[in-house]
């Protein structure tokens, strides 16, 4: 596979670059916990510096496979369902996950939809599309016959609070019966990131991430006309029997739940 030029991507288009190197890194370790050899192929097929990043761990991957579990079981009652990931980025989430019968439709922006389109493997099954998640008319690409399935990791956190109800509310309007997945980041990050800003190496800080939302806050969104149900899951189980247990007490202890950083499914009704 020729190597090909992603250093024009920058801002927020630009972490697609580090969540695809922290994903690819985990999956290239022996003991890693995500089983995903695209990650690492699309990784080396791109030229970057990506110890620009920093260090690398394994929360993204841990993400990912709160995705991918969630993501599993809406497939699993609805095997032929419309799958929207908004600003995908590099993820490889079609490949981990493909049952044979889904569509899936990858909403980002012109830069990462034509690396997408270069780089990753093709299928009848696969769309691009190239514009905002924020550009509601992507919901006319989607047909709702067989179930949808809408996904947003890694986004809603750098958007406004505003944009992000108004998509939620827009979402179970059009699509009854669907669900919607993602993550988010209590307001102590947020306010950290905005203030002091989130430095991961000497070369690189994170984008600011304006919206913050915990599991205390799930009212929020029940009050939304369509929405059915909001639940949050639990976070895999990650490498380290220390981090492990550590994960498994934060998690399930109720009155941290404006401190962690939540993976959270809302179901339309």
């Amino acid at each position: 596979m020729p190597v090909i030029d992603a250093r024009h991507l920058s801002a927020v288009s630009e972490t697609a670059l580090l969540t695809l190197h922290q994903r690819a890194t985990e999956a290239a370790r022996p003991d890693g916990i995500i089983v995903d050899p695209l990650a690492i192929t699309l990784r080396d097929g791109l030229g970057y510096d990506y110890h620009h990043f920093g260090r690398t761990h394994q929360a993204t991957a841990l993400r990912a496979l709160a995705f991918d579990d969630a993501s599993r079981r809406y497939l699993t009652t609805h095997p032929r369902a419309s799958v929207v990931a908004l600003a995908e980025g590099l993820q490889t989430s079609f490949w981990r996950l493909d049952n044979g019968e889904m569509n899936w439709l990858s909403v980002d922006l012109e830069p990462i939809v034509r690396l997408r389109e270069q780089l990753l493997p093709a299928s009848d099954r696969l769309r691009h599309l190239a514009q905002s998640a924020l550009d509601h008319s992507w919901m006319d690409q989607v047909d709702p016959a067989n179930g949808v399935l809408i996904t947003a990791e890694g986004l809603f956190q750098y958007l406004e609070h505003d944009a992000v109800f108004d998509l939620i509310a827009a979402c179970a309007a059009r699509f009854p019966g669907g669900q919607l997945i993602f993550d988010s980041v209590p307001r102590f990050l947020s306010w950290y990131s905005q203030r002091l800003g989130i430095k991961l190496s000497k070369q690189y800080t994170a984008p600011p991430m304006p919206f913050s939302f915990t599991a205390d806050r799930y009212h929020e969104l029940r009050s939304i006309p369509g929405v059915l149900a909001v639940r949050e899951l639990e976070m895999p189980t990650g490498r380290g029997k220390v981090l492990a247990r550590a994960a498994a007490l934060v998690y399930r202890c109720r009155s941290l739940e404006r401190f962690r950083a939540p993976t959270n499914v809302v179901e339309f009704g």
